[in-house]
């Protein structure tokens, strides 16, 4: 598992992290979101030892990372796709960090071939796309064979094949009983790979819970019904206690009633109907629902 508990942490006057605590579970994939600001990067840094908490822990395995004598074998992790030797082949760029680890040049050409590099793992990595050198970073992620991974925005440039193939390589460690955190900002990219997320704000957790949990809670019984005379259907489902917004195309939304009651009313003031359905919210409305008050860098409204 991965276990934060209580971090705090700050940077000259900014207060970055903020009693920041969740625990990444073995067997699930974790999605780790949040705006801009709220503290992802800096506690995936701390998990890793690149920075350190003024107060509070991280472990991997039960342990600090700084203490791991072969880390690879027991994390892998991407946070950035540029960081490599541009002079080096692929091949050679994760051969020296096979070494360093007592791993040997086959496990190397494995991971290539796992991540579709296999070939072009002679050509040099600073000619690589962004795509290519996402592919290569999950490749050093993937050398030790680890229990735990953690990947930092891991679609990023990838094309929509390289998207599906990374939603299912995750699903596919996640099930051989890993722990697997993924940082994102693509909600919908989430909402069909992880089973979990963890939402924070302001250097601190708002929601530790199940994607399918958050938005049935979203949800909120939401109920759709399409009809050529909206404004009498709104009129009616308000005065059953529902709350009712019209979209301008015929659709009625409706909060409050649930749809066999929706069809009572509707059914009882004589409004025709052609549709009804109960609405199901997007993970992205659940996320920006929660996250609305916690958002420091906002751009001004389209006019």
């Amino acid at each position: 598992m991965i276990e934060v508990a209580g971090l705090h942490k700050r940077f000259g006057a900014t207060k970055a992290l903020d009693g920041m605590s969740f625990t990444v579970r073995p067997g699930q994939v974790t999605g780790f979101v949040g705006p801009n600001g709220s503290g992802k990067s800096t506690t995936m840094r701390v998990i890793l030892g690149l920075d350190a908490a003024d107060r509070g822990k991280a472990l991997v395995g039960g342990r600090p990372y700084a203490t791991l004598r072969t880390p690879l074998l027991h994390v892998g992790a991407l946070l950035d796709a540029a960081a490599l030797q541009p002079s080096r082949s692929a091949r050679n760029h994760l051969l020296w960090m096979a070494r360093s680890q007592g791993l040997d040049a086959r496990r190397v050409d494995e991971v290539l071939e796992t991540v579709g590099l296999a070939g072009v793992a002679r050509r040099r990595a600073g000619g690589f796309s962004l795509g290519m050198r996402q592919r290569l970073g999950i490749a050093a992620a993937l050398l030790g064979d680890p229990p735990i991974l953690m990947l930092d925005e891991p679609v990023n440039g990838l094309d929509p094949e390289g998207i599906m193939w990374i939603r299912g390589l995750l699903r596919g460690l996640a099930a051989e009983g890993r722990a697997v955190l993924v940082s994102s900002h693509l909600m919908s990219e989430l909402e069909g790979t992880a089973h979990h997320l963890v939402v924070v704000g302001r250097g601190k957790v708002i929601a530790d819970t199940g994607v399918a949990e958050l938005i049935a809670a979203a949800s909120n019984g939401r109920v759709g019904v399409r009809t050529p005379e909206p404004e009498r259907a709104s009129a009616a489902l308000v005065q059953a206690g529902g709350t009712a917004t019209v979209d301008g195309t015929g659709l009625v939304k409706i909060l409050g009633l649930a749809s066999e009651r929706v069809v009572a009313v509707l059914g009882a003031a004589g409004v025709p109907f052609s549709e009804i359905a109960a609405e199901r919210a997007t993970l992205e409305e659940a996320y920006m629902e929660l996250t609305r008050s916690s958002v420091e860098f906002r751009a001004e409204a389209a006019r």
